[in-house]
This record gives structure tokens, C-alpha cells and sequence, in this order.
């Protein structure tokens, strides 16, 4: 749906299609950075938000709440499916995506965040090559930073395209 929906945005004579960013927090977070992943040619900027679905293997192992947890429950019941699990896990990882991007990507990780805990933030965001930065916001959860976060992005364009 993300790269149909960059296609479609991509028609509109009001775009500028040069200047494509994506953006989203937690799942919108994952998925901003799966589409830059996959229309590597089309995006030119990446923010996600305190992103989920990056390095499933490690929030399955640490992390206390929902949603990963019913990953490690069913794990605890199927100990021999441990692998199958995780590598079938690994074809939508968002690390893949991301080390695949050629957009610049401003990311943003909270460190109190136990939904999208900031190791897996962190494996996503080293996988990057291009330019990059990352907003920390130490004493978050996984609101992150909010209306600051906000802020944020629209000066990293405003300073980038203006």
C-alpha cells in the first residue's frame, strides 16, 4: 500500500517529485522505512518516529509488553520452531530496508520506549548509509518526542529543501 500510495502522490501535478519524504511514528515509523527501501529512486527523505518492526529477533528477547511478547509465548510452547520463526520474521525486517535506502533519514528513538525498545531503533538506524541523524529523547517512552519530534522534522526540511 506504501508504494502505491507514493505512485499515486507521485502523478499529482502539485508535487514535486524530486522532493519526496516519508514519515510515520511506531508501525508508520516501519513502514516509512520499508517504502524508502523500496522505492530507493523515488525517496529523497526518511523520518521515522520510534520505529517498530526493526530487528525482530532482539524486541522478541527484551522486550516486557505487547506486541512481541505473543511472539516469544508462542516461541515458549514451540521451542523447535525458534529459527523458522525467525528467519521467516527476517524477510520484512526493517533493517533490510533500511541498509537498502539511498534517502537521507532523520530518526527519532525514545530510550524509556518498551514497545519499540531503542536497541532495535538502533540496528535499524546503523544499517543506513546515507546522511543521517537521530533525535534521542532520554526520559520517553514510545510517544517519543511528540510535538517536539514534529518540530524537528519540519526544520530538517525546511533546512534541506529551503
Amino acid at each position: 500500500d506504501t508504494t502505491r500510495a507514493i505512485d499515486a502522490v507521485k502523478t499529482r501535478d502539485e508535487v514535486d517529485s524530486a522532493r519526496i519524504a516519508v514519515t510515520g511514528s511506531s508501525q508508520g515509523g516501519g513502514m516509512a522505512i520499508a517504502v524508502a527501501g523500496l522505492m530507493q529512486d523515488a525517496i529523497q527523505v526518511c523520518m521515522p518516529d520510534v520505529p517498530f518492526l526493526q530487528h525482530f529477533r532482539r524486541a522478541v528477547e527484551i522486550t516486557p509488553d505487547p506486541p512481541y511478547t505473543e511472539i516469544a509465548r508462542y516461541l515458549a510452547t514451540h521451542r523447535e520452531k525458534i529459527e523458522t520463526v525467525f528467519n521467516t520474521l527476517n524477510y520484512f525486517d526493517g533493517m533490510h530496508f533500511a541498509a537498502r535506502m539511498k534517502a537521507q533519514a532523520l530518526y527519532s528513538v525514545a530510550i524509556m520506549d518498551t514497545i519499540c525498545p531503542p536497541s532495535t531503533v538502533y540496528a535499524s538506524y546503523n544499517q543506513v548509509t546515507t546522511e543521517k541523524d537521530i533525535k534521542v529523547y532520554y526520559f520517553n517512552g514510545h510517544e517519543g518526542g511528540g510535538p517536539d519530534q514534529t518540530i524537528e522534522k519540519i526544520r530538517y526540511l525546511r533546512n534541506l529543501w529551503m
